[in-house]
């Protein structure tokens, strides 16, 4: 067993050093990504603009292997625009698919709240099953096919809030913060010469080093990992926990248990432990928690946070020994 999970974290290492060639900093933005793609989810990831949301996903794409689409959210945009639609072929008197973009393994939803939810809709079925319905016909997408969808937290003209049934399809909500000093003074650094994260990507620099077949191997191992029942009636009372407390208006459904388990235990993989703790739950709760909790609008205009709340359940369900 150790050995299995001492190749994963080999392999997230040699993962983590590629992107590291592009990405200046941000590891928790980037071990929050792989515990992702690792256990076969999706995420949405908020920052300002500016701090690489888009780059990231290309990045990881390209040192996964992974094909890669992108699809630039706007309002005129429409479900068809997404899935793809039947043409009339005129030589051959048939219908023929023309596939949109949501036929790849790493799809970035770009500013996606720009669109209504009519066409965020349209990610749905593809985001559960994996599968896309055109005409009647399902067509299966790949194995690895994951959503990172993007959206800016400081602009909200024009845009559509997401439906919470659309936000609890992502596994995570990433938050990408300003860069430390260092690292923003090392990318002005690379900027001065030809080593910009963008040239260094569009140049050719970053390579593949893990196949599909091995992203789904390392899945596989992540069921290495040992989880006490005790941790998992822990999570299941955090979870529960969440529906009860005073301040939360809509709490957290059995999805977000699922997500919980899944990536705390991706959590300790990555950190080369084949066990689960209580830290590992922690340190995932408000990435899985965050956005899927609607607090009550007295205690908004208080200025409660989402994160104090979270950071109170914990204080009330009692840790495993």
């Amino acid at each position: 067993m150790e050995k299995h999970l001492t190749h994963l974290h080999d392999l997230l290492h040699r993962v983590r050093a590629e992107a590291g060639r592009v990405i200046i900093g941000q590891p928790s933005v980037l071990n929050q990504a792989l515990i992702v793609i690792l256990t076969g989810q999706h995420a949405l990831i908020e920052g300002a603009p500016g701090v690489a949301k888009t780059l990231l996903v290309r990045t990881l794409a390209k040192v996964l292997g992974c094909d890669f689409s992108r699809i630039q959210f706007t309002p005129d945009l429409m479900p068809a625009d997404i899935t793809g639609t039947s043409v009339f072929n005129l030589q051959r008197n048939e219908f023929m698919l023309v596939r949109g973009p949501v036929f790849t393994e790493f799809l970035l939803a770009d500013e996606i709240n720009r669109a209504p939810a009519k066409t965020q809709s349209a990610l749905l079925q593809a985001m559960q099953e994996r599968t896309v319905t055109i005409d009647r016909d399902t067509h299966s997408l790949p194995s690895n096919f994951t959503v990172f969808a993007t959206q800016n937290p400081i602009e909200h003209e024009g845009t559509y809030p997401l439906p919470e049934a659309q936000k609890d399809r992502f596994m995570l909500k990433i938050q990408m913060p300003w860069p430390d000093r260092d690292d923003e003074l090392e990318l002005a650094r690379r900027l001065t010469g030809q080593l910009s994260p963008e040239n260094v990507l569009a140049s050719g620099q970053v390579s593949a080093v893990l196949t599909t077949q091995e992203i789904r191997e390392s899945r596989h191992l992540l069921d290495l990992v040992t989880v006490r029942p005790e941790l998992i009636e822990y999570i299941v009372d955090l979870v529960r926990t969440t529906r009860s407390h005073e301040s939360v208006m809509v709490g957290s459904g059995p999805r977000a248990t699922q997500a919980l388990l899944l990536s705390s235990r991706a959590h300790a993989a990555i950190e080369g432990r084949d066990f689960l703790t209580p830290d590992d739950v922690r340190a995932m709760a408000l990435p899985v928690l965050g956005h899927r909790l609607m607090l009550r609008p007295e205690f908004e205009m208080e200025g409660v946070q989402v994160d104090e709340v979270i950071a109170k359940i914990f204080e009330q369900v009692p840790v495993p020994r």
